[in-house]
């Protein structure tokens, strides 16, 4: 109403039915602390003694008493910070709201190119970009989900930036549900990216006296190119999302039963991979779908979540008790938010599931949706979990969802709530279990974002086993979110999505890239692949602070093969990755150029049989010449300080 005919940032109906909003400054203060009104479930904790938050209050031109908060909260040592909005209504009416955003960015010109990411099942986190000069661009999902379809991250880069240098300005929305990020080339070619709640399908009723508080979006920009914003977001994860004892614990090396029996097992088959697993020395198993009720398939039995008698003769306490014999943890799959139609669930409650009165409703993979706004559903869904891992010693949770929403109900709010749901769920859950580690799956990359990480213990990165198409996933999710957070198996060959028979060697090497696990059916290995998988998991164990801990960089390809190089650095230790997937002849070796070292510090680079002593000075600016040769060729390097 006020002729900024940009993309709005709040959109409200007032009780007279007017639509227009003009929110002017009232006062701005600086603290030291981190002011919260309402707390949405997924905020940020408290900062550091050496952050502050600029808290800005707006007040409505013709309703004083509706005040827009915003809060940027700066992490200095980070270079990152985050922005959220707060509407207060103390108007005496109600207030809906139609749209309100967690960030917005203008600039004064518009020769930037947007960068975002997107797929689909198996196919996650395909980079796209494009120039935003005199072009409105979104990146959204409507899906319920985060989605594998658009990522809510997303970077603003001047056309020059590359790997390393450049300006780069980054957003990613600290939320589970629908989003929306709107690059705007406008007037006078100025660029305004904005970032929140998708606003499709979205409404909130804002009784007087109450307050709504936006998700954060964590911002961050860099003039050191792409890799510097990662480098900047991986330290801010680690150290303010991802929370509880696993902030600062290794994750741990796991096998996963789909893979090597789907739902084509029973208590001894699992004990016997698990004994193997054992000798391995896998420290974790995670007992995967079709354990429970009479799950055989994916028609039946989600809902009815008590062990299945024919599978599990002495119960999931029972086989827990064995695996923790052993000297190992015990983890379990579940898909709480989804109910099987044939059900004793689904008949007891059909009212439970998303759906439209005068719909036919709609299944996908066979299943519902579950009303996760529903009171009796959140308390059905946190007892059923709270009964798992307290009468069975549970120790990892593996939580699914694979299907989107897509009938909802008649409240347009439903979307945020079902997130808000799943956040306080699993928050409670985990204080009081709080040893237990949460996996967040959703067909593998479906819901990965800020906001299940500061929920969540870690993500299942993609249910894209392959390993050569797994170093392009990984690679692009090592743009934000960190390795300590990816979740990598190897798996049998030839890989049941992509037919490829890739060498064990190379699979471990890009499963080692992340935090570790093992998906085969270590039944059928021969001595030699047992010999193997004993030495890398070994190894893994010894990288394992390196990988999951340390400062990540992505090395410029110099060679005209496909090469991908990946360097971790942690105080005095480092390593590197060297993959190459096919070898073509008369290749060029590849110069690898480290980056990250001390110049006037000596380093020692050791792989195979061969050792050289070099400056940092000099693996940086001259490199070390590679060459690996035969397809799905992998090499690991280590570095470390003289």
């Amino acid at each position: 109403g006020k002729g900024d005919y940009g993309d709005p940032f709040v959109c409200l109906t007032f009780a007279d039915g007017s639509r227009t909003s003009d929110f002017v400054f009232e006062s701005s203060e600086v603290k030291d602390e981190k002011p919260t009104l309402s707390g949405m479930p997924c905020a940020l904790p408290p900062s550091c003694p050496d952050d502050q938050t600029l808290h800005v209050i707006l007040k409505e031109a013709c309703r004083p008493t509706l005040r827009l908060h915003l809060f940027y909260t700066a992490y200095s040592a980070e270079n990152v910070i985050s922005r959220r909005a707060v509407l207060e209504n103390g108007t005496g009416e109600t207030v809906v709201i139609n749209k309100l955003l967690s960030s917005q960015l203008d600039f004064e010109d518009s020769d930037y190119i947007m960068t975002s990411f997107h797929g689909s099942w198996t196919n996650e986190m395909n980079r796209s970009e494009t120039p935003c000069s005199g072009k409105n661009i979104v990146n959204e999902t409507r899906l319920g989900f985060s989605s594998n379809r658009a990522n809510p991250f997303v970077m603003l880069s001047r056309p020059d930036a590359t790997e390393t240098s450049g300006e780069v300005y980054a957003s990613n929305l600290i939320y589970s549900g629908n989003h929306y990020e709107c690059a705007q080339s406008g007037e006078l070619a100025r660029l305004r990216f904005s970032t929140g709640i998708h606003p499709e399908g979205f409404s909130w009723l804002l009784k007087s006296g109450e307050s709504f508080e936006t998700p954060e979006a964590a911002l961050c920009y860099s003039a050191e190119g792409f890799g510097g914003v990662s480098r900047c977001f991986h330290r801010f994860v680690r150290k303010y999302i991802i929370r509880g004892i696993w902030a600062n614990k290794a994750k741990p090396v796991l096998i996963n039963s789909w893979e090597a029996a789907y739902f084509d097992f029973d208590e001894n088959r699992i004990l016997s991979i698990a004994k193997q697993a054992k000798q391995l020395g896998v420290e974790l198993l995670v007992l995967d779908d079709g354990w429970f009720g009479r799950r055989n398939s994916t028609k039946t039995s989600m809902g009815d979540w008590t062990a299945n008698p024919e599978k599990l003769p002495h119960g999931v306490r029972g086989l827990a008790d064995r695996i923790h014999d052993m000297g190992m943890q015990f983890g379990i799959w579940v898909e709480p938010e989804m109910v099987n139609p044939p059900t004793k669930l689904y008949k007891e409650h059909p009212d439970w599931i998303y759906h439209f009165a005068n719909r036919v409703s709609d299944t996908s993979r066979e299943q519902y949706v579950l009303d996760m706004t529903r009171e009796d559903v959140q308390q059905f869904v946190y007892q059923m979990l709270d009964d798992l891992l307290t009468s069975y010693d549970v120790d990892y949770i593996k939580w699914d969802a694979n299907r989107p929403i897509s009938q909802s109900n008649l409240d347009r709010s439903v979307w945020y709530k079902h997130i808000e749901a799943v956040y306080d769920i699993v928050k409670a859950l985990k204080k009081k279990h709080p040893h237990v580690l949460f996996e967040a799956c959703a067909s593998g990359g479906g819901r990965i974002d800020y906001g299940i990480l500061g929920i969540f213990d870690d993500f299942w990165t993609s249910d894209n086993t392959d390993a050569c198409d797994r170093l392009t996933i990984q690679d692009s999710y090592s743009y934000i979110y960190p390795i300590k957070a990816m979740r990598a198996w190897v798996t049998d060959c030839p890989n049941f999505i992509s037919n490829r028979d890739i060498p064990m060697r190379y699979r471990f090497h890009s499963a080692m890239m992340g935090t570790l696990g093992i998906g085969c059916n270590i039944l059928k290995f021969s001595d030699e692949e047992t010999k193997l998988a004993q030495e890398m998991i070994a190894l893994y164990k010894e990288i394992r602070p390196i990988v999951q801990e340390g400062d990540f960089y992505r090395l410029e390809n110099l060679s005209e093969d496909d090469y991908r190089s990946y360097e971790y650095l942690k105080d005095t230790k480092g390593l590197l990755f060297v993959f190459l997937s096919h070898t073509r002849i008369g290749h060029r070796p590849l110069t690898l150029k480290l980056r990250g070292l001390k110049k006037d510090t000596r380093y020692k680079l050791t792989y195979g049989d061969q050792e050289i002593i070099k400056s940092g000075a000099y693996f940086m600016a001259r490199g070390i010449d590679l060459r690996l040769s035969g397809d799905y060729a992998s090499e690991l390097i280590f570095i470390s300080e003289m």
